[in-house]
């Protein structure tokens, strides 16, 4: 019998793991995990285990030559020069033992959601290992090794042959997956982010559309710094809106980094938890009126770990079972078993209180650049869609 949705975790997840000071920490997958399960939204005949992604899958988009140097190093035989080569050993992205591992098993982690999504055994797939959208063909990049977005789009395309919109709510731009698509006409990616001016990775423009037969299928709206809830949400629907009906996909893919919250100590938007309600309904709704409901969602950015990750990411399960978010008071047994073991005091709600609204003197400002930005965008819709 087809599931609603799959959870796909492993607590080898946590194995991606650079050092202790690294501000990307995988123990919000299990503060996450355990949120739902304190909820009871969350079972276990919900959770799918991950598979290991093979080094044929990995070559779907990585060369070969830089499987083989992330293996290396994976073992600690990667000369220094070479890992500069490849990125490998930055202080973004350091070595660290069973890199390579843990690295597959997040890319299998997204495959299995692909399979469990396209052979029928659900409608929704959800893999928070996944998301590491700015690794390159050759190359390591801001925390991502290997790029599973861009390799389960490949193994759509390979397998399934099916047209992928994929979509990136991360504040930094999904600059791997985009790049790896950029000249095919048959995925569609679109990119909501904090403008490259102040912000790893500086790319996103609104004018990046693709070349050749891609050309006019990547869209981009880099927002403004500061930028709030409303003029977030106005800009993204609008134009996700407008960008599934002119691409008519035949399943979504969703990242979905937690860092646009005021809380983010790597970013400068200024959104609270009410854009984190709102992404995850609007995938669910358009997957459901465009692929039959076919959405596979991963997790991505998100560096407060204690107090919006967990809260952001689970309302993309609850969407995903039930399409309702939740509301209220937070499991208190949840809170007492981490307030212990947070460095901060943890939120009481699932919704923000007043301090996460702050005072943004350029708001007028701001939110009048991001429609000029959505304007410009929506124009490239209306023309292709002619």
């Amino acid at each position: 019998m087809m599931k609603n949705a799959a959870f796909i975790f492993s607590d080898e997840f946590l194995r991606y793991h650079f050092h202790e000071e690294h501000p990307f920490n995988q123990k919000r997958i299990q503060l996450t995990k355990e949120l739902l399960e304190h909820t009871q939204a969350l079972n276990s005949e919900d959770i799918v285990p991950p598979r290991m992604a093979t080094d044929e899958e990995l070559s779907l988009f990585h060369d070969v030559a830089y499987v083989d140097a992330v293996k290396r190093a994976s073992n600690g035989k990667l000369q220094e020069d070479e890992g500069a080569e490849y990125g490998l050993g930055t202080e973004d992205t350091p070595i660290f033992e069973g890199m390579h591992e843990a690295s597959s098993l997040l890319v299998g982690g997204s495959l299995t959601a692909v399979d469990e999504v396209l052979n029928g055994r659900a409608n929704h797939a959800l893999n928070l290992g996944g998301g590491l959208h700015h690794g390159f063909k050759r190359k390591a990049s801001g925390f991502c090794i290997y790029n599973d977005g861009a390799i389960a789009i490949k193994y759509i395309r390979e397998h399934y042959n099916l047209r992928v919109l994929y979509v990136d709510t991360d504040a930094h731009h999904g600059d791997g997956v985009q790049w790896a698509f950029y000249d095919d006409p048959n995925v569609c990616t679109f990119s909501i982010h904090e403008t490259g001016r102040y912000l790893f990775p500086g790319t996103g423009n609104v004018n990046e559309r693709g070349i050749k037969k891609g050309h006019g299928y990547s869209f981009n709206l880099p927002i403004d710094a500061f930028t709030q809830d409303d003029s977030f949400l106005e800009t993204y629907e609008s134009a996700l809106r407008s960008i599934t009906h002119f691409f008519k996909p035949d399943i979504i893919v969703t990242q979905n980094g937690a860092d646009a919250h005021t809380f983010d100590p790597l970013t400068h938007l200024c959104s609270s938890m009410k854009i984190y309600e709102r992404i995850p309904e609007l995938a669910h709704e358009l997957a459901h009126e465009y692929c039959d409901g076919r959405w596979i969602a991963t997790g991505g950015g998100g560096y407060d770990i204690w107090r919006v990750v967990p809260r952001a990411w689970a309302q993309i399960w609850n969407i995903m079972k039930s399409d309702t978010i939740a509301t209220g008071i937070l499991p208190r047994t949840w809170l007492e078993k981490w307030q212990p073991k947070s460095p901060i005091k943890l939120p009481q709600h699932w919704h923000d209180t007043k301090d996460a609204f702050p005072n943004i003197p350029r708001k007028a400002e701001i939110e009048e650049k991001n429609k000029k930005l959505l304007t410009h965008l929506l124009k490239y819709t209306r023309v292709q869609s002619q």
